[in-house]
């Protein structure tokens, strides 16, 4: 995250991401709608996102430490629209709420197993686009697939999945009460990312759609992702559905500081 580059131009914004090269990097600045505590921009190495879970997370956990926002409920403006997060005092967990949940249309498996190497066995469940402020395509696939991915990337770029709208990427998932993923986001420069909150947040809107978490009232659900990677994590989720379709859906995550420095600018 990288705070005071309020007056940074979009370029020179996408260039301190190139440098970093990590999945995200946040920028936090003034409010810029009505009723907003701060804005966040968030760009990968390629594109500025409209929305990214862990950047989002993360720079309310930091705003709360340094005093700019006070612990409690917080409103980031972001390009998802002004999204609330509850921020615990002390540095506590962060819980954010994803922009309005949907689930699109059955797309064809086909193309989407044979660019990560499985065959029509290996499918669990319908391909459909889920989003909370940014699109993912959801490939559900049977248990100990995970680790037999082969991933040609060039053939998913040629699917132009996201049906036009913004496009977070393919996550390909198993589900047993515990959604075990790995999330793709090659449209934006990420290979593959170890964690991906706007996936988790997707990913209960999919859910509640295909009849695998209740249709009515709150379900906690958690993924464990990055697994394959050799850097494992796990988000914990809840997800509010009426008359079988979610309504809100909620990801919460605690902060652990690991750098710090200071950046000349450009």
């Amino acid at each position: 995250m990288v705070l005071g580059a309020d007056s940074l131009g979009t370029a020179a914004l996408q260039a301190l991401a190139r440098e970093f090269h990590l999945s995200e990097t946040a920028f936090p600045m003034a409010p810029d709608v009505p009723g907003a505590d701060y804005r966040l921009r968030i760009f990968t190495p390629e594109v500025e996102l409209p929305f990214a879970g862990h950047p989002s997370v993360g720079a309310a956990w930091v705003l709360a430490r340094r005093g700019t926002i006070a612990p409690g409920r917080v409103v980031q403006s972001c390009g998802a629209g002004s999204l609330p997060l509850d921020v615990q005092a002390g540095g506590g967990p962060v819980t954010l709420t994803g922009g309005t949940p949907s689930c699109g249309r059955e797309r064809d498996p086909a193309p989407l197993l044979a660019g990560v190497g499985l065959r029509g066995a290996d499918l669990a469940g319908p391909v459909r686009d889920a989003s909370c402020g940014l699109g993912f395509t959801v490939l559900p696939v049977v248990p100990g697939a995970l680790e037999r991915l082969q991933v040609d990337l060039a053939a998913l770029r040629r699917l132009d999945l996201g049906d036009g709208g913004t496009f977070g990427g393919l996550n390909v998932v198993t589900w047993d009460g515990l959604a075990r993923s790995r999330v793709f986001a090659f449209e934006a420069g990420v290979a593959e990312d170890p964690a991906t909150g706007s996936a988790a947040l997707a990913l209960g809107a999919y859910l509640v759609a295909c009849g695998l978490l209740a249709p009515e009232g709150e379900t906690a659900y958690d993924v464990v992702q990055g697994v394959e990677m050799g850097r494992p994590s796990r988000l914990s989720c809840v997800v509010t559905a009426e008359d079988g379709a979610a309504i809100a859906c909620r990801v919460s995550g605690s902060v652990v500081p690991v750098a710090r420095g200071r950046i000349r600018r450009p």
